[in-house]
């Protein structure tokens, strides 16, 4: 699981086998249980995931018990609470989907790492980045996008999760109510869509 990890650095950065064992030692593997919360909201996490096996999501629950998805996190996809990066109590949940397997990164592994080898830092720079455009997208298409819009970015995001999630998640995780993303699904089939 650890050299997964290392192999998703290696597609992103020029790293060789020396440099990763030398900050690989804060590094630990985990396995969840299908349906396990890894991560309660006011929780000081201090770790954030690396999913090697299975599928994370980050959600917050309202005062009327409903559930707001924010995040998936498939194979090869990170997972945190940036709160818990600045030492404050978790917001989201984080729980199990299906049984996972992580690589369990300490909050400021970034930060040391990349100061120990310093072709991180550009990839840490990017990762910061992306992860601010993520959320600015997601923002705007709840605000202005429609319903099928929003489904049919979820697929350009998530290609293989349509039938590993269930249709109320992936409601949730759009802003609509699973009646609602039927209708679009049945909207699109119509127009003869299929996705992956």
């Amino acid at each position: 699981m650890i050299d997964q990890f290392k192999n998703y650095l290696k597609e992103k950065i020029q790293i060789t086998d020396e440099q990763f064992d030398s900050i690989s030692a804060g590094l630990k593997i985990k396995k969840f249980d299908k349906g396990e919360i890894i991560q309660f909201t006011g929780d000081l996490s201090k770790h954030g995931f690396f999913v090697c096996k299975g599928l994370l999501r980050a959600y917050s629950v309202d005062q009327k018990g409903k559930e707001h998805i924010l995040q998936f996190a498939p194979e090869n996809w990170l997972i945190s609470d940036r709160n818990n990066m600045n030492n404050e109590a978790s917001i989201f949940f984080i729980d199990a989907i299906e049984a996972t397997e992580v690589v369990l990164m300490p909050n400021d592994f970034m930060e040391q790492a990349a100061i120990q080898v310093p072709c991180l830092q550009p990839m840490h720079t990017r990762l910061l980045n992306n992860s601010i455009r993520f959320m600015q997208k997601r923002i705007n298409m709840l605000l202005s996008a429609t319903a099928e819009e929003r489904y049919l970015d979820f697929i350009k995001l998530y290609p293989n999760l349509t039938l590993r999630v269930p249709q109320w998640m992936i409601a949730s995780y759009l802003g609509i109510t699973p009646e609602s993303l039927s209708r679009v699904r049945k909207e699109l089939a119509n127009k003869h869509f299929k996705p992956n």
